[in-house]
């Protein structure tokens, strides 16, 4: 996308108040052609905080090893992300968007003492049977060298193309035998919140869940992402890979879930599932990228 506008930032994006312009914006309607504008944003030179790199491994559960998390840059990206959604030429609401699907492609490991350049612009749009689907694609390098990039796709509810075919019978389940079993507490979302700036009211406290129509609060999903990989971590490849995730079923908390890993001919499958063994909250993959 050679003709995409890229804006440059001397500094991150305050969150709060771009969550407080996305509560302005909540009333955004996409009309009947939405498009996507051809804009993204770079922030150069990130120094890392050894403090906030400390406290995200420590509610993520990754060891400190001398490298960034795989999951880490994205909490770099984020605040670029709000300021993509809260253009004035983005045809949605950020109000109400689901994250569905995050790839995150690593080339190496990254130094925890390396600078970072992070750039983030608009992917492809599509409608789907209920709604839209859009990426936001993020570029991390250091030194002029591509070490992680990622694919975030978010979906949009309404104004699909319908006709979709009709909905087959699942196949009966079993429930899991080889797992993991974690406990998952009614603060996490508030914990990742804070050391990630995504304090969407959805993933706070009952009573703020319920104004957006969930029973109580649920987990991020990203948080569920980091928390497989570092159950992982040490099987994680040495040379490039790629781990890619679908968020399913939303994670109300507190919770029990079921982490579940499978030897796969060229990598790892893994689920984090809920409870009962069966339905689950994320599946995943990770391939080597050579």
């Amino acid at each position: 996308m050679t003709s995409t506008e890229i804006r440059e930032l001397r500094n991150a994006p305050a969150m709060l108040p771009l969550f407080a312009k996305a509560v302005i914006r909540a009333g955004v309607k996409p009309g009947k052609a939405p498009a996507l504008p051809d804009i993204g944003i770079r922030l150069r030179d990130v120094v890392l905080d050894s403090k906030h790199l400390a406290t995200y491994r420590k509610v993520c559960a990754f060891p400190a090893d001398g490298h960034l998390p795989v999951t880490y840059p994205h909490l770099h990206a984020h605040p670029l992300f709000m300021s993509l959604l809260l253009h004035e030429d983005f045809p949605f609401a950020a109000m109400g968007l689901v994250h569905v699907r995050n790839r995150i492609t690593q080339y190496r490991r990254i130094n925890e003492r390396e600078q970072l350049d992070v750039e983030c612009s608009f992917g492809e749009l599509v409608q789907v049977e209920k709604g839209y689907e859009f990426s936001i694609l993020t570029h991390v390098s250091t030194g002029g060298e591509l070490v992680w990039e990622s694919e975030s796709t978010m979906f949009r509810r309404g104004g699909g193309s319908g006709g979709g075919q009709s909905r087959k019978t699942p196949p009966e389940t079993t429930p899991a035998e080889n797992f993991e079993e974690w406990k998952v507490p009614a603060d996490a979302g508030r914990r990742y919140g804070a050391v990630s700036g995504d304090r969407n009211p959805i993933h706070l406290y009952p009573l703020t869940a319920k104004l957006f129509g969930f029973k109580r609060q649920i987990v991020h999903g990203m948080w569920s992402k980091a928390r497989c990989l570092a159950a992982l971590h040490g099987q994680l490849p040495d040379g490039a890979f790629t781990v890619d995730v679908q968020f399913k079923l939303p994670m109300f908390i507190p919770a029990t879930v079921k982490f579940v890993q499978e030897d796969a001919a060229d990598g790892i499958d893994f689920r984090l599932l809920a409870k009962d063994g069966v339905k689950p909250h994320l599946t995943g993959t990770i391939r080597s990228a050579g």
